[in-house]
């Protein structure tokens, strides 16, 4: 059993991998292994390109004729962007399948599993479940709801501070911290704040990382369509694809911005604002399956009144700025009492130098 772990945890490695490359598709990683010796392996290195089982056949030194293979995730047996993975397991003469995750896709759900069987194949489920599990938490809820993962990303200082009282936030968190951030854009399709943001900090909202820098989608939530055209998020819509949600149906307003490279959202409207949940079914029918908030209060409590919150990040830096006018992380009304917010599960701790990272699950 200390072997098979072994086996797809070197699955699992491959998989990460594919981190920022593939949505909406899920991270899947594979190892074949004959004689004890790995003899292939591969993960899916971007959307519409090869599976993971296909690149590990593609990958094998000798032939996977009798051999065992480790996946993290049930493999498809549904023609796609690319032909059903059990199929080519079943003729590469494998005799032996370890999966981690079941697919939930309608298409698959088992399915997989029982095309692998009738072919006498010996398949086992649950191998490192909950490992597996974790590596495609954004497609399980994606495929779930046919909307976006959301996470609140905040800095904030010992009290609770995300500007002083005079607007400035640069810099409530160290570089280490600082990198994190831009570590974790990576791994979400889309980043998104409010129009806010852009006229207070004019953000690039790119993705800064040493090795292959993938920059997420950008929304801009924009009800009156106010985004400065010099601004940076404007001035770069060709070099990264942009998305304004807003209200405004004006489409002499949306040609300027058009001419950019920016695409337009028209949204619902809610009490004057722009309908989040509208706008989240909206960005799941374009195959957004993960968002990253990098907003200010306001959109962090908007999203937080409609129950779209799935994940916190926060992270408090060692400051203290005080000020009854100094912003914090959520505003809006507020909730009432204690007992009326969500409830969050504590997920993760990390440490950066001075600062800290908490990390919180909503509880359903």
């Amino acid at each position: 059993m200390v072997f098979h772990e072994t086996y797809m945890k070197t699955a699992i490695e491959l998989a990460k991998k594919g981190e920022g490359y593939v949505s909406p598709n899920p991270l899947v990683g594979a190892v074949i292994v004959k004689d004890d010796i790995i003899i292939g392996s591969g993960y899916h290195t971007k959307y519409g390109g090869l599976h993971a089982e296909r690149e590990a056949l593609k990958n094998c030194r000798t032939s996977p004729k009798g051999a065992s293979m480790y996946v993290t995730l049930e493999p498809c047996s549904h023609y796609g962007k690319q032909p059903p993975c059990a199929l080519a397991i079943i003729e590469s003469g494998i005799d032996t399948v370890y999966i981690g995750s079941s697919d939930p896709n309608p298409e698959v759900n088992g399915k997989g599993i029982q095309v692998l069987r009738d072919a006498n194949i010996k398949v086992v489920t649950g191998l490192l479940k909950e490992e597996c599990d974790s590596l495609n938490t954004f497609f399980f809820h994606y495929i779930a709801t046919n909307r976006p993962y959301v996470t609140l990303k905040f800095a904030m200082t010992i009290d609770g501070k995300i500007a002083s009282h005079s607007g400035k936030s640069q810099w409530i968190t160290g570089e280490s911290a600082r990198a994190q951030v831009h570590r974790d854009r990576k791994r979400y399709q889309a980043i998104m704040v409010g129009v806010g943001t852009v006229f207070q900090d004019n953000p690039v909202l790119n993705c800064r990382t040493k090795e292959n820098p993938v920059s997420p989608i950008r929304i801009i939530c924009d009800t009156k369509l106010r985004t400065p055209m010099n601004s940076k998020i404007v001035q770069t819509s060709k070099e990264i694809p942009t998305y304004l949600a807003t209200c405004c149906t004006d489409k002499s307003k949306h040609s300027p911005y058009e001419m950019y490279g920016c695409s337009i959202l028209v949204t619902k409207q809610q009490n004057g604002h722009i309908d989040l949940n509208d706008l989240m079914q909206q960005l799941g029918k374009i195959g957004i399956d993960s968002l990253f908030v990098e907003g200010g209060g306001t959109l962090n409590w908007s999203l937080l009144q409609e129950n779209l919150v799935n994940h916190i990040q926060c992270y408090i830096g060692n400051k203290v700025l005080g000020g009854q006018s100094a912003k914090t992380a959520i505003l809006g009304t507020g909730f009432d009492t204690p007992n009326d917010s969500p409830a969050f599960k504590l997920s993760n701790i990390m440490c950066f130098d001075e600062d800290i990272l908490l990390e919180y699950d909503i509880i359903t």
